[in-house]
């Protein structure tokens, strides 16, 4: 389900050796007994394809059940089932909230003969299994959400009110107010990450960058900071931060919020340089006037940041969003110094969620769309350069696609 420049969380992945051929056969005989077969599941269609593997909407044979099956990719995997799948079933088996998807249980499919010989891989370090092997594919296998967030908002027919979309935003933050609570960091949060099912339940998808956090109180963190998704991803990680926190995951959700207007990314940088200077153009210039310690970052000095440039959030956004309580939150959730970004429980009491009109079901809005709309299945749309007003569609653009991968039109910066 990944259009978008990717998160590159390969790039941290350890060398090591493959695994021989008897390795293989010996994983091939294990009798996985939590392991269910995917033959009891019919596939229906694909709905989302990323450098994780495919995901497939399919009906359980013995009772109906619509679920999502999400193939964990094995091809380029050195020791057997891949680190971020794992992590991904760990977190999620320890999660239960209404807003975050329910992983249902695992899947496989046996006696897959693998096409490709490890010598001839395009990616030496990281070969795989040998040529003519049998391995088994693994399938998680979740709830099914009729729509994801992207998919919604490349819908012109799909219009959300004021109410509905404090609805999703009131939602989102819930979701990430549990997580955050459990110590659990998303790193992925992006519109295609978003779920909602058909009757208006907001669910929190894709775990598969998430890690477990702590709140040291002598030693810093130090995590990686190749996560989140270029354009959603926030300052401090561009910078090199490897000492971080919720806050990662709050620039996120103030990205998702200014887009539920614009109907479209606000910050579509090609490059991590190019990103932090569409942050600036939009957030003000990075300075340690307005972020205190901003200059022992590992990038801080490296990048050839903005200079002189004023905030210019409300301005930008303007133009779309008429509620002033949207602009206040949107302005507490995109703050470029992450101590000073507001939390979600915070922002779960601001305001914008307590005055009229309330926030309100979905339920009604989405029974008019009995498609399913997924990004993955979003057709190619037009899309503008930097916008100054909202306006009719110009110029077709196909952006390329290892740097953009987006169904999306249009840009604030």
């Amino acid at each position: 389900m990944n259009r978008y420049p990717s998160s590159t969380s390969s790039s941290v992945r350890s060398q090591q050796s493959p695994v021989p051929a008897q390795t293989h056969s010996y994983y091939e005989e294990l009798n996985f007994p939590y392991c269910e077969d995917v033959s009891n599941y019919d596939r229906i269609t694909k709905i989302g394809q990323g450098t994780f593997g495919e995901v497939f909407k399919a009906k359980e044979k013995k009772t109906g059940r619509i679920v999502a099956l999400k193939k964990i990719l094995m091809d380029n995997e050195k020791e057997g089932f891949p680190i971020t799948a794992l992590r991904e079933i760990r977190i999620l088996k320890l999660l239960s909230h209404e807003n975050v998807v329910h992983l249902l249980g695992i899947s496989r499919q046996k006696g897959y003969q693998h096409k490709t010989s490890g010598k001839g891989s395009s990616n030496n370090n990281n070969p795989g299994p040998p040529f003519g092997v049998n391995v088994s594919i693994f399938y998680l296998v979740f709830e099914f959400c009729e729509h994801d967030l992207a998919g919604l908002l490349s819908n012109v027919t799909v219009k959300f009110n004021l109410a509905e979309i404090k609805k999703i935003m009131q939602q989102l933050l819930n979701g990430l107010y549990y997580i955050h609570s459990n110590n659990i960091l998303h790193r992925d949060l992006k519109a295609s990450n978003v779920l909602i099912t058909k009757t208006g339940v907001l669910k929190l998808a894709d775990f598969g960058l998430a890690r477990a956090f702590s709140r040291p109180r002598n030693q810093p963190n130090r995590y990686t900071n190749r996560v989140v998704t270029l354009w959603y991803r926030p300052p401090e990680l561009l910078l090199g931060e490897r000492n971080y926190g919720p806050p990662v995951d709050i620039w996120g959700a103030g990205c998702i919020m200014a887009e539920l207007w614009t109907r479209s990314p606000i910050l579509q940088g090609e490059t991590e340089q190019k990103q932090l200077y569409y942050i600036s153009k939009l957030c003000g210039s990075i300075t340690p006037e307005v972020w205190p310690g901003v200059v022992s970052l590992d990038q801080y000095g490296k990048m050839d940041l903005l200079q002189n440039a004023t905030r210019k959030t409300r301005e930008k956004l303007m133009p779309y969003i008429k509620d002033q309580g949207a602009m206040e939150l949107i302005d507490k959730l995109l703050v470029i110094d992450p101590s000073k970004r507001i939390d979600s429980g915070a922002a779960l009491d601001h305001d914008f969620f307590w005055s009229d009109p309330m926030p309100c079901d979905l339920a009604n809005t989405l029974s008019h769309h009995t498609v399913s709309m997924f990004e993955y299945l979003a057709p190619t749309r037009t899309r503008r350069g930097p916008i100054k007003q909202p306006g009719p569609q110009q110029q077709q653009i196909h952006p390329r696609h290892q740097d953009t991968m987006s169904s999306y039109q249009e840009r604030v910066y």
